[in-house]
């Protein structure tokens, strides 16, 4: 395994078998990927429910309470 196969990846530790055990990214590179994984899991969210029929604002409300 070479670091050109890991594009954001800065340096890649390995353990004593040879597996990449850590990998080190610049904080801005972490903040992209946690961006990212926040917007797939956003889009997923809104996929799951898309077919759902849309509450009123007192509908939601009482849900809300319910909880």
């Amino acid at each position: 395994m070479k670091i050109e196969d890991y594009p954001l990846a800065k340096e890649l530790l390995f353990d004593a078998e040879g597996n990449i055990s850590q990998v080190i990214l610049n904080y801005t590179d972490y903040q992209y990927l946690l961006d990212a994984l926040e917007d797939r899991e956003l889009l997923l969210a809104m996929t799951e429910v898309k077919h759902e029929k849309p509450l009123s604002l007192q509908e939601a409300l009482t849900e809300l309470e319910k909880e």
